[in-house]
């Protein structure tokens, strides 16, 4: 009987101890080959790689805090200025915006002096210089966006001048803003720096709305300027201004970014090309009155 009841017991124990060897050998096969096991594996090792990729594209763009900060002139319009309620508007100000609708990033208006534009990118205290900004010519000092506005520099004059050609402003003062592409083309030996040189003097403004108010009290002859400006504010100004047919040159206008930012530029340029598909872009422009300068076309 004792022998029988220790063959049972022996018996007992063997069997236990197989079933927690096959648990042991089911658990070590599991952890690194099975089903579960691996794909526990695999997605903590894409999640990693994924959130890495996306902090890494996040700090190239410059706006991993979800701010897009646009530096600006606020008086430039139509592309950006003080609207009648307090607030900044214009064409560029509100493409950004819709830019920054699509991406779900916050839109921070940052008006800066316009000579000082390339510190505040440089510093990055802005993320792009987005208003009106002339890309031809630039091409090597940033990173551009897509051209989207054909501009040209343009003459303007008081009605009653007497000043109808280009030639006419020999021995005239002529006005510009500091820093402009327009300043740029005349003091350009391939541009028109032999123009320039006819001149009485060029004087340089921070504004263009000071040196309209120049002209407006004779204290100028006449403003080099970009054509779309010019047309906002002889619209606004009402009677009393005239442009020259003939233009000092053509260029384009593109959002400018720190040199070798495109990841930021490759954002923004898809959403560039997704407004003008859905009329965004065109909407916006005859707003402001530039729906015959854009050229960019819906895909």
């Amino acid at each position: 009987m004792k022998k029988r009841v220790i063959s049972c017991l022996l018996a007992g124990m063997m069997a236990v101890s197989m079933a927690a060897c096959g648990s042991s050998e089911e658990s070590s096969t599991g952890t690194t080959s099975g089903g579960s096991g691996e794909s526990v594996s695999g997605s903590s090792a894409g999640s990693t790689s994924g959130s890495t990729t996306s902090s890494s594209a996040a700090a190239e763009s410059g706006i991993e805090d979800g701010v897009l900060t646009v530096g600006f002139d606020a008086e430039y319009p139509p592309y950006g200025y003080m609207g009648e309620d307090g607030e900044y508007t214009g064409f560029d100000l509100e493409l950004a915006q819709a830019v920054c609708d699509l991406e779900g990033w916050e839109l921070e208006k940052k008006p800066i002096s316009w000579d000082a534009k390339d510190m505040e990118l440089d510093s990055g205290s802005i993320d792009c210089i987005w208003n009106g900004f002339t890309m031809t010519g630039r091409e090597s000092e940033y990173t551009f966006s897509v051209p989207y506005v054909d501009n040209s520099q343009v003459i303007v004059v008081a009605e009653n001048s007497g000043i109808e050609t280009l030639a006419d402003l020999a021995g005239k003062v002529v006005g510009v803003q500091a820093a402009s592409a327009a300043l740029e083309v005349l003091q350009d030996e391939e541009g028109q720096k032999a123009l320039a040189d006819t001149f009485a003097s060029l004087n340089e403004f921070a504004d263009y709305n000071t040196a309209f108010t120049e002209l407006q009290a004779g204290a100028l002859d006449a403003l080099a300027i970009d054509i779309g400006v010019a047309q906002y504010q002889l619209e606004s100004r009402g009677e009393g201004f005239k442009m020259l047919d003939e233009t000092l040159n053509s260029e384009e206008y593109a959002i400018a970014f720190k040199l070798g930012n495109e990841t930021l530029r490759d954002m923004i340029d898809k959403d560039l090309q997704e407004l003008t598909n859905d009329g965004t872009v065109q909407e916006l422009a005859e707003k402001y009155g530039i729906a015959d300068m854009i050229i960019l076309e819906a895909e």
